[in-house]
């Protein structure tokens, strides 16, 4: 497989907080975020930030000392290429330890076959194209789940909903592609159960006129704020005592993909002895966690 990621934002985010009694009898050590680039954390001007898996991350730690990656996540990734990732010797390594996992996967099986016209506020679909696409999507991720299941057997594993992605067209235009979107929901809640995962559900606190939380009509990803809806709709299931409020939403850090990727120049041009030195004086959350760049044309919606 390829290599088309880093997380090099995971490394740069710093986890405030400080252990407090646990609420739960068992918090988890690892958690690993998989998936497209909602896991990944990509902002409306198609830049790198926090996402929902790094406030679930910083929720987590303000209660429990957690390690988390989210080298698993690459933009534009498809229920078949997050299946692919996952079976790579890297994923190995990553899942190894892994207790908690997130999966957002689905929405670039059907959203790459929506044709949006901002400037009109018009959506089109073939739907014999979508049907075909979710039941790829089904049989993906019971395979992932499967797998992750064998790979990952002590790991509680959440299954990430989608919400509606294009507030900004027409109120006549919304029903038809929300009905594909609400398919692929039913289709992740029942694969999720089934397998013995939990499904997080995100659609309704989004709702149809997400303007606030999708403020690009030409772009699908959501800001910080629907990203803290989507973390805070996971608390919600997990623990629902926890919450990520307002005032603790990192300031933005975005990265662009030409930044990340003289990032990785960097780090590749260091001599062995220079990045093993510099390695010693980092903490784990402080440096890349992985080599990976995302090279790969940007799909409608990740």
């Amino acid at each position: 497989m390829k290599k088309y990621w880093i997380s090099a934002v995971a490394g740069l985010l710093l986890f405030s907080g400080t252990a407090q009694a646990q609420s739960k009898p068992e918090l988890p050590k690892d958690y690993v975020a998989i998936g497209d680039s909602l896991a990944a954390g990509q902002t409306p001007e198609r830049q790198i930030d926090a996402g929902y898996a790094d406030l679930i991350a910083q929720e987590l730690s303000r209660n429990h000392p957690v390690d988390f990656s989210k080298e698993l996540a690459f933009p534009g990734f498809t229920t078949a290429d997050v299946l692919d990732s996952i079976q790579t010797d890297d994923a190995k390594k990553v899942l190894e330890s892994a207790d908690l996992i997130t999966i957002s996967a689905g929405a670039n099986d059907i959203l790459r076959l929506v044709q949006n016209d901002p400037k009109q506020g018009a959506l089109s679909f073939q739907q014999r194209q979508v049907d075909f696409a979710l039941n790829e999507a089904r049989k993906n991720m019971e395979t992932i789940l499967t797998e992750l299941s064998e790979k990952t057997p002590n790991a509680e594993v959440f299954v990430m909903g989608y919400y509606f992605a294009y507030p900004h067209v027409r109120d006549n235009q919304k029903k038809g592609t929300g009905k594909q979107l609400d398919r692929l929901n039913e289709i992740l809640e029942r694969t999720a159960e089934k397998a013995g995962a939990v499904f997080i559900s995100v659609d309704e606190p989004f709702g149809e006129n997400a303007i606030s939380q999708i403020p690009n009509p030409a772009d699908v990803h959501p800001n910080t704020v629907g990203y803290q809806t989507m973390a805070n709709a996971f608390f919600d299931e997990y623990e629902e005592a926890w919450n990520v409020e307002d005032d603790e939403l990192p300031v933005p850090n975005p990265l662009s993909f030409e930044e990340i990727m003289e990032i990785q120049d960097e780090e590749n041009s260091e001599s062995p002895v220079d990045r093993d030195a510099k390695e010693t004086v980092e903490r784990p959350s402080d440096r890349s966690q992985t080599n990976y760049l995302a090279l790969r044309e940007m799909l409608p919606y990740s």
